[in-house]
């Protein structure tokens, strides 16, 4: 039983909502599939129950890999609440995202909302069962397949003119309501449903499929690769007995063959060809690598960053690092600016707050210069002016010198009026 279905029940202020007409309850939603999307204005999706792509994290092995990738990456970036600039280190706010309920870190609660960004393009985070208004004391992060808008009607047609009160969360026969104002609601741009976000694999839906016959014409080429280790041919016709007594004698002499192989007789001018891969099963091979890149391309994944070795690019430290700083630079800091507006607008300006939340990047490794770079460049900055040692002690958390303000204008630069030139103490 869900933890929703053993405490809503108890929540008084539901108490009112659960007798209501099931079947405004149920309704579509990001998973469903539209029987004729052409016609009934609704929006589209992967069909959930179809194991070819309906849940591509677990039947697609490089689907399961790159939202893995992203969702221990996007974890690493340390949610903080900033108020006036500063750090604020203590009171409800830090320990609502510090420790969000009794059963979820502030790592995980990141981890599973990423997670449901990136397979269901939305993630919902509910207040908690005790919630009565106000700043809410704990976060829950649920599974939005289990959520069924209440603004949905006939072909899915959706009222945006009417704001909607209620979601309804699906727990076995029932369907539970909660109320709009004790969700946030993390949503991806639908063209198809303005109030769900759209699973990103719609577009893969065909190199999903695609790969999942693939794999298993694969495995079905392996199970029946029955071509045997040795072969001892006769000219002879040879009853079953005679053929099994030679291969008796023949292992007796020279050993049994390993690995699970079988010793052929034929008789009789009988040969033996064996089997070689046909143009078609080789295609299959590079379709999978096709499918491959576009999964790791839909989700921003650079090939280095998942541990894949193109020959056609270079394997140096210098291009792994530029990979994985790419990475972070045009895949994950988007999706965390995302993050922030969604709450700033959901959150912090909803309750009237002064603080705010950002995501603080300092420590991430992939977005720091090496220090040889960072040493070229504050030299560089230092001839020029633009700098003065100091400066860059300052920046390096390092004790300034005495005659660390004064800038040295290096010998080889020649003080000019801009016409012509002037000599130096001119």
């Amino acid at each position: 039983m869900s933890i929703l279905s053993r405490l809503l029940p108890n929540h008084k202020r539901r108490n009112d909502l659960y007798q209501h007409d099931k079947n405004n309850a149920i309704c579509h939603k990001s998973g469903g599939f539209s029987s004729n999307p052409s016609t009934d204005g609704a929006y589209f999706d992967i069909v959930n129950d179809d194991p070819r792509y309906g849940d591509s994290y677990l039947y697609n092995a490089w689907v399961h890999i790159a939202v893995s990738i992203l969702i221990r990456n996007i974890a690493r970036a340390d949610f903080v609440i900033k108020k006036g600039g500063n750090d604020v280190i203590s009171g409800p706010l830090y320990d609502l995202f510090r420790r969000p309920n009794t059963a979820l870190s502030r790592y995980d609660l990141w981890k599973e909302t990423a997670a449901w960004w990136n397979l269901e393009g939305e993630a919902f985070w509910w207040f908690g069962p005790e919630y009565s208004g106000g700043l809410p004391e704990e976060l829950y992060v649920l599974n939005p397949r289990k959520l069924r808008h209440e603004e949905v009607y006939g072909h899915g047609e959706i009222h945006v003119t009417k704001k909607a009160r209620r979601w309804f969360y699906q727990s076995g026969a029932e369907h539970i309501p909660i109320l709009q104002d004790e969700l946030i609601h993390f949503r991806d741009w639908n063209p198809w449903n303005p109030v769900r976000g759209v699973n990103p694999l719609l577009s893969l839906s065909l190199e999903l499929e695609q790969d999942y016959y693939a794999n298993k014409a694969n495995s079905q080429l392996l199970k029946n690769n029955a071509i045997p280790q040795g072969v001892l041919k006769t000219d002879q016709t040879l009853r079953p007995e005679e053929a099994e007594q030679l291969e008796r004698r023949w292992e007796s002499k020279y050993g049994a063959v390993k690995a699970g192989r079988k010793i052929a007789v034929l008789g009789k001018g009988t040969s033996f060809e064996p089997l070689s891969f046909t143009p078609e099963v080789v295609k299959l091979f590079e379709l999978k690598r096709w499918n491959l890149y576009t999964i790791l391309a839909k989700y921003g994944i650079p090939p280095r960053v998942a541990n894949i070795s193109d020959k056609s690019t270079s394997l140096s430290g210098k291009d792994t690092g530029e990979q994985h700083s790419a990475f972070w630079k045009y895949t994950l800091i988007p999706i965390l600016r995302q993050f922030e507006q969604i709450l700033e607008s959901q959150f912090f300006m909803r309750f009237g707050l002064c603080e705010t939340g950002v995501f603080d990047l300092w420590d991430i490794p992939e977005l720091q210069e090496s220090e040889d770079a960072q040493s070229k460049r504050d030299i560089a900055e230092i001839n020029a002016g633009l700098k003065t040692i100091n400066d860059v002690l300052k920046e390096r958390g390092k004790d300034t010198k005495p005659w660390g303000d004064l800038w040295y204008r290096p010998k080889n630069m020649i003080a000019t009026s801009g016409k012509e030139p002037m000599e130096p103490g001119d």
